[in-house]
């Protein structure tokens, strides 16, 4: 009978120090290859990652001793919503070299996440352990680890850039509270880990920004806090049900609040409401009179603003969409809002998000 053999990796900051050697020494064996045959061709094994992250291969870690492995929906799965295809085979390549195959347990397209699953026996795991997304600060030091152009096991090194970038999904939806780093992230690195000086995960290392196809300084995670919300959706259900309301908005800055009259400086001024959308059902809109404002045509004069989501203010432009999407569809939410210069909360029962927003009525 086979047994699994699992590591256990504790901390690794020495005196607080950032170690790379250390964090490579320990973690690497937990970073894995990722494989995949699409339609059939096993050349796509041979394939390298290309530069918009549809090749047929990538990276990914381990989650746990029973097998689970975290990697991005883009490296098993090829295409959008509604015309994703699945990877036909799926391989994993650990450490030591030795190639097993797995299974797809899920995909989330939304967060460009996915989970796969190989059969832990006589394997020698290293699971890596997930962080928190409220301990990110620009300017902390960061490592990656993955498999950039096939290069398996590379580390590189550097610093969060910054927080609360917004990237593209595979959907026509965007993932919010994104992190930017200058560490390296190449064609491959895609599913990879994005570590902190305490051996944890703090994101999915995804996209990059680049004019010549290579990593030039900019890469992006997805933050761990949405990489984990994810995999636990994926390991129970095999999906993720994103919740939907059904608005367009703006940011109500100081400067709009006080041309319009508004007695607050903040929150998302509601300027589309989709047809038929939960928004719709409940009443909300986008009034009647429109007004221009620093060059921008008809900004809704008298529309709701949204001011709080769940009791949470909305104090940056993407809270609204944030708040939103980390509730589950068919969730009860309460919202604060103005209108009609007076103050009132209601509660609204989110859809399921549309793999396409489909087209505002008002």
């Amino acid at each position: 009978m086979r047994t699994t053999r699992v590591e256990v990796v504790k901390g690794l900051g020495k005196d607080g120090r950032f170690d790379p050697s250390a964090l490579y020494r320990r973690l690497s064996p937990g970073v894995v290859t990722v494989l995949s045959i699409f339609d059939g061709d096993r050349q796509s094994l041979l394939q390298r990652e290309d530069e918009d992250g549809e090749g047929g291969q990538g990276s990914g870690f381990v989650l746990d001793g029973q097998g689970y492995v975290a990697t991005n929906a883009h490296v098993v799965t090829t295409g959008s919503p509604p015309n994703t295809k699945r990877a036909k085979e799926v391989y994993v390549e650990l450490s030591d070299g030795s190639r097993v195959g797995a299974r797809i347990v899920g995909e989330d397209p939304g967060a460009d996440v996915a989970l796969l699953k190989l059969d832990p026996a006589g394997l020698r795991l290293t699971p890596l352990k997930l962080g928190q997304s409220k301990d990110l600060v620009v300017g902390a030091p960061v490592a990656a680890i993955g498999s950039p152009f096939g290069e398996r096991q590379s580390l590189s090194v550097g610093v969060i850039s910054a927080l609360d970038r917004t990237i593209q999904s595979l959907t026509a939806f965007q993932i919010g509270n994104a992190i930017q780093t200058d560490a390296a992230i190449n064609p491959g690195n895609s599913g990879g880990p994005l570590l902190n000086g305490e051996g944890e995960v703090l994101g999915i290392n995804s996209q990059i920004k680049s004019a010549g196809g290579g990593g030039e300084g900019v890469g992006f995670a997805v933050p761990v806090d949405t990489v984990r919300r994810s995999l636990r959706a994926l390991r129970a259900e095999g999906r993720v049900d994103y919740g939907y309301l059904g608005v367009t908005s703006q940011p109500l800055y100081p400067q709009l609040a006080e041309r319009l009259g508004l007695s607050v400086r903040g929150g998302a001024l509601i300027v589309r409401v989709e047809d038929g959308s939960p928004a719709d059902r409940a009443g909300l809109g986008t009034g009647g009179e429109k007004v221009d404002f620093q060059g921008q045509q008809d900004v809704p004069a008298d529309g709701d603003v949204i001011v709080a989501v769940g009791g949470r203010k909305l104090t940056r432009e993407a809270d609204l969409a944030d708040l939103i999407s980390a509730r589950d569809a068919g969730e009860e939410v309460e919202l604060e809002l103005l209108r009609d210069g007076k103050r009132r909360t209601e509660k609204i029962t989110l859809g399921q998000r549309p793999e396409r927003p489909p087209e505002p009525r008002r």
